[in-house]
């Protein structure tokens, strides 16, 4: 048998008393492995069950502690016999009666009887028929012998709620957290002394302790809203500790030596006999950061930033040119074929002028396209590649890699860029994304890096307008759709599955509705389907025939969410668009008006949540990707905006990047003075060491040089 006594901080959970290996695992999936971390897994409310309520002050729709002897129960059937029913009669010490319910738990036979003492919590909802208020399947507690309310674990304090993990209850929980509890103790409390002091933190331990077993006399407000004293402590610290490592990595890159671009007339013409347009202000204020940066003699490590269509690939094949007129090699890494091939042709073209050779490196490739490119690559006959993973391979060899550019870095893991960067010798960086990311965020997860932004869209784009419509009303959508396809114009209707699924029935699939449009809704149209299972040389040619208007209407999955630039397509349909996610309807819906005519998204929805409904309202109200990533951060939190561990985005457990901005900014500003002050001080070495021990394992993070 584990005990307590046994455990420390470093110790795995399955040796805390009462887990064991198998709730072990269940934990795990949930990152929580040693007893350390289920002290920092934080309660997500808390309960006043500090004071125990006379029935006869039980008002419906409010919750509150009770103490009650239990003077009978029975169990019965409920809606039909579909469900079963236990219902409690309770005694108050006044000899007051209220009924306790409890649904589809019959077990509850064996555990509640009539005689016994009990503590519950609860929620007073009133029943019609009877006329009367019960408690709906209140927490109870069975008092000891002698029922003395003051030995109860779970009632006459402040009692914290955690999430379920699995089937392991919040009351499990609970006993999980008071046993890792004894060893608070241990603890290492490494802020700085001087910042604790100025703000007047308590001690980590102690912190740790309030916000799990808060004092019963701490404001159930300033608790449930996260600024009890122990809340502001640890969102504080993981802020600085985050905001201190980024600062240290970005300070590292500096100090390490690079490569310094010369910026002379000969390029500056090079790029002007290379631009098809003028550019907008906003990309000659994002080409002069990055040009400045190449110029230094440290490595550039930035983030370009810019919505659909603003014009980023310019920027990068401007940035590209600096290096390759330098005398070095540029290496393009796309998360996907379609989007490769789309900057492989779009690079072609920008560079047919200036007789730079382009090639592309995209794993449907045969052996033998692979082979010959990679060896143009290495002898440093081929002056760019773009490519998917198929560049992040080991033997892939550049003869003087200069210039890294990755698109989209949230699909690949902050490791890839690593890779790439290995490929040559301290290369520069540049960054892109058309996933708009709040600068609170940006500066967070991308700490590291520099960020540029261009907020402007190239001159004559015209806006979209966004109209959302119940799937009853399709035949509707379909007349708007068929009114555009008469004037010339050309649509994508997009699906969330491939082909239909006996796990979600209810969603029309590409493959069915492609048939559909092509044979009853459109049948006076050129129709195509595209999805990701086809064969590469397949996509590719449905992409070429709908780019030549040699299709009408792209039946298609998400795969055609970046990377397909067709400017006569002016009318885009999602279907069971509360099935997708904020940020990739936006880049869904950024496929339309990238040519001259107006342009439409309707949005079409079956049953929805209060979650989708946000999503779709914030839609049809904003076509800004920088206001829509605010309000998809607020409605999915930072971990989920990215998608994946991978991408680099930190595991705060108490803080939250959105809701404790003011705090963040506060422990940013900290850490940039500590970091200016102690350098090189015994203090920085041990907060430097501290943050070695944790980095990865409590912020997710890895260290990216």
């Amino acid at each position: 048998m584990y005990t307590t006594a046994l455990v420390r901080l470093s110790s795995p959970l399955q040796f805390l008393k009462g887990v064991g290996p198998t709730l072990a695992e269940k934990l795990k999936a949930k990152g929580l492995e040693t007893v350390e971390d289920l002290l920092f897994y934080p309660p997500f409310r808390y309960e006043d069950r500090s004071r125990y309520v006379p029935f006869r002050q039980i008002r419906e729709g409010q919750s509150g502690a009770v103490l009650a002897m239990v003077a009978s129960t029975r169990t019965r059937t409920w809606r039909k016999g579909a469900q079963i029913l236990f219902e409690a009669d309770l005694q108050d010490e006044q000899g007051n009666r209220l009924q306790a319910r409890w649904y589809n738990a019959k077990y509850l036979a064996s555990e509640i009887v009539p005689g016994l003492r009990l503590a519950l919590f609860g929620k007073a909802e009133f029943d019609f028929q009877a006329g009367k208020i019960f408690l709906a399947h209140p927490d109870f507690e069975v008092l000891p012998e002698g029922g003395d309310p003051e030995l109860a674990m779970d009632m006459g304090r402040i009692v914290p709620v955690y999430e379920t993990v699995g089937k392991i209850s919040t009351k499990q929980m609970r006993r999980f957290v008071m046993r890792a509890l004894e060893v608070v103790g241990e603890l290492e409390d490494a802020l700085p002394v001087d910042i604790m002091r100025r703000f007047r933190m308590p001690q980590l331990a102690k912190a740790v302790a309030e916000v799990h077993e808060p004092p019963v006399d701490m404001n159930l407000d300033s608790l449930n809203n996260r600024r009890s004293p122990g809340h502001w402590r640890l969102i504080f610290e993981e802020f600085f500790w985050l905001e201190f490592g980024l600062l240290r990595k970005q300070l590292e890159v500096k100090r390490t030596p690079g490569i310094a671009f010369e910026l002379n007339e000969q390029i500056r013409d090079k790029v002007k006999q290379m631009l098809p347009f003028k550019p907008t202000s906003a990309q000659k204020r994002a080409l002069k950061e990055i040009a400045m940066d190449m110029a230094a003699p440290h490595p550039m490590n930035r983030l370009l930033q810019g919505d659909v269509g603003s014009g980023k690939t310019l920027v990068a094949a401007e940035a590209a040119v600096i290096a390759i007129e330098n005398g070095y090699q540029v290496a393009m890494l796309a998360p996907t074929e379609l989007l490769a091939m789309q900057h492989f042709l779009s690079l072609q073209r920008f560079f047919k002028r200036l007789g730079y050779p382009v090639a592309v490196m995209v794993g449907s490739q045969s052996a033998r396209e692979k082979t010959q490119i990679k060896k143009l690559v290495a002898e440093g006959l081929v002056k760019l590649v773009v490519g998917t993973h198929a560049l992040l391979e080991k033997n892939v060899e550049f003869q003087k890699l200069g210039l890294a550019i990755i698109d989209e870095q949230h699909r690949f893991g902050v490791l890839q860029r690593l890779f790439l960067r290995q490929k040559g010798l301290t290369p520069d960086v540049l960054v892109m994304t058309a996933t708009p990311i709040p600068r609170t965020l940006a500066l967070t997860i991308y700490g590291d890096l520099d960020v540029s932004v261009i907020d402007e869209l190239p001159p004559g784009r015209i806006g979209i307008q966004t109209k959302h419509f119940a799937q009853s009303a399709s035949k509707t959508v379909w007349e708007l759709v068929r009114k555009e396809l008469q004037q010339g114009r050309q649509a994508y209707i997009i699906y969330p599955l491939v082909d239909d699924s006996e796990h979600s029935p209810d969603l029309k699939s590409a493959q069915k509705m492609f048939e559909m449009h092509a044979e009853k809704i459109f049948p006076e149209f050129r129709v195509a389907l595209m999805h990701g299972q086809l064969p590469a040389a397949e996509k590719d040619l449905v992409m070429q025939r709908f780019k030549k208007h040699e299709v009408d209407v792209l039946v298609s999955t998400t795969v055609v969410e970046v990377g397909l630039d067709v400017p006569n397509a002016s009318v885009m349909v999602i279907e069971h668009a509360e099935k997708f996610g904020l940020s990739q309807l936006h880049q869904l819906r950024g496929r339309v008006g990238r040519g001259i005519h107006s342009s439409h998204c309707y949005l079409v929805t079956g049953r929805q949540n209060e979650v989708s409904e946000q999503r779709i309202r914030a839609m049809v109200e904003s076509s800004d990707g920088f206001r829509l990533a605010e309000a998809d951060l607020e409605i999915r939190g930072p971990g989920e905006f990215f998608g994946t561990r991978q991408s680099g985005v930190p595991q705060l457990r108490f803080a939250h990047i959105l809701k404790d901005r003011e705090i963040l900014e506060m422990a940013r500003g900290e850490a940039r003075s500590f970091l200016d002050k102690e350098s090189g001080t015994s203090q920085m070495s041990s907060a430097e060491q501290y943050l070695e021990q944790n980095w990865q394992r409590r912020y997710g993070l890895v260290q990216v040089g």
